[in-house]
């Protein structure tokens, strides 16, 4: 059946539909856009796609088309909990098209990113989702002249390249602030790792809400450019009670972070939430299971990937949304780590 292709080792399009005993447009269409075919049909294109081997080549469809069905996903890490989450709506949103996604880790390069982005344009991406607005220039001139859609995620651009999902770092961490404030803290520090865009965001929204309340002193703002962990989050509020043996809050950037400090607080033998308050960002699970329960800003990491690739593939099929930026929100959510009334 499928002899001549054989010799190159590798099964042709022309092999599937001989082994389906359709045309080679029929499975061509089958396997471009399922749906167009029955199910009966398609079932048994499926058969022989997998009874032969035979594997679509991307690069030749890219040339028989404007773009192949492949959408790029670039974000700035793979083990960060803030991005697996976002993989997973990404994942959910994706799995019943005709998409697939190609994954970039930048590592927080931007280097890295520039050429991801040569790379994944080269191929003819359907779309494209990358993370953040503080893009290098020359790769904001590789956005800004591609002829896919694009998404921002994580934050919410002023001027997005084309269209955005995220929420404000800025007035997320200053309500958390405020709400340390509010519980009669007085002596807060800022505890952060990872300097990102969004990190920065962070601590402008803590200076913002600390210099209002007329509490604002440079010291207490404590930060590395480490990768965050739990650990970290000890060394760094062992820093911070070097330098302010009489502080009694800390707003960290993340709950790694917050977790650390509350485990250093509880080796120290301090009481929180009556001695000593903390507040994370993120709202991971074990946010709600350690003891005492630790107060935290949610942000719907979920919703964000799944909305991302939702607004991405409505704009490739030619209806992009009519909100083209889209605010997730956060919410604060209060538990016992910060529980001290005044």
């Amino acid at each position: 059946m499928a002899k001549n292709s054989r010799k190159s080792g590798k099964p042709t399009l022309t092999d599937v539909a001989r082994a389906a005993n359709v045309s080679a447009i029929t499975a061509s269409r089958a396997l471009r856009n399922p749906d167009s075919v029955s199910a009966i049909l398609r079932e048994r294109i499926s058969q022989a796609v997998r009874a032969i081997g035979y594997v679509p080549d991307t690069a030749a469809r890219a040339l028989a088309s404007s773009h192949t069905n492949v959408i790029g996903i670039i974000i700035p890490s793979v083990t960060n909990s803030v991005y697996t989450d976002v993989l997973r709506g990404i994942y959910d949103a994706i799995e019943t098209t005709p998409f697939q996604v190609q994954l970039g880790n930048t590592n927080y390069s931007s280097i890295k990113e520039e050429e991801l982005l040569r790379l994944f344009l080269g191929q003819r991406p359907a779309a494209l989702m990358v993370t953040g607005h503080d893009q290098s220039r020359d790769a904001a001139q590789l956005l800004a002249a591609n002829n896919c859609p694009v998404v921002q995620i994580m934050d919410l651009p002023p001027e997005p390249f084309d269209m955005a999902v995220g929420f404000d770092h800025r007035d997320a961490a200053e309500a958390a602030t405020r709400n340390l404030i509010a519980r009669s803290y007085r002596r807060i520090g800022f505890l952060a790792a990872q300097m990102d865009t969004r990190t920065r965001q962070r601590l402008d929204g803590y200076v913002r809400a600390m210099t209002e309340a007329g509490l604002f002193d440079e010291r207490m703002v404590v930060t590395t450019h480490k990768t965050s962990s739990v650990f970290l989050g000890q060394q760094l509020l062992s820093e911070f009670m070097a330098r302010f043996p009489d502080a009694d809050a800390i707003q960290a950037n993340n709950d790694d972070i917050a977790l650390g400090a509350l485990f250093e607080c509880q080796r120290r033998r301090m009481r929180v939430p009556e001695d000593f308050g903390i507040s994370g960002f993120n709202d991971f699970d074990i946010a709600s299971a350690v003891h005492p329960t630790l107060t935290s800003v949610k942000t719907y990491r979920y919703e964000m990937g799944h909305k991302a690739i939702e607004m991405l593939i409505a704009a490739v099929a030619g209806h992009p949304p009519a909100e083209r930026t889209v605010d997730l929100g956060f919410e604060l959510i209060e538990r016992e780590s910060t529980a001290r009334n005044g």
